[in-house]
């Protein structure tokens, strides 16, 4: 077999999420030590989703982070609507949890 070298390897990985959700919390705008603009939220999903063969209503809630002119840009937005959300996920700071870091979002 035939060894792949480490850009094959980016290449194949995979961490990205699309999920459609409403804004539960919003922290303040605050700026990283860099002066980049950033804000903590937490999001809040609920769905109906087919597993196994049978419906199962899913709710959760997931702590989420927005830089630069996204994290404005989530100042202005109707916290009341539902939106979809695109990022990754990453391990919190203190490796204890999981953050979804926005990278778009888009009303519905």
């Amino acid at each position: 077999m035939k060894a792949l070298d480490q850009g094959a390897l980016r290449s194949m990985t995979l961490n990205q999420i699309d999920l459609t959700a409403r804004i539960a919390e919003i922290s303040p705008l605050r700026y990283t030590p860099a002066g980049l603009p950033a804000i903590n939220l937490v999001l809040e999903h609920e769905s109906e989703q087919t597993e196994a063969g049978s419906d199962r209503d899913v709710k959760l809630s997931i702590k989420a982070v927005a830089f630069g002119t996204l994290a404005e840009q989530v100042m202005r937005l109707d916290l009341s609507r539902s939106l979809r959300f695109k990022g990754f996920l990453a391990s919190a700071r203190t490796g204890k949890s999981i953050i979804f870091h926005i990278q778009d979002l888009n009303p519905l």
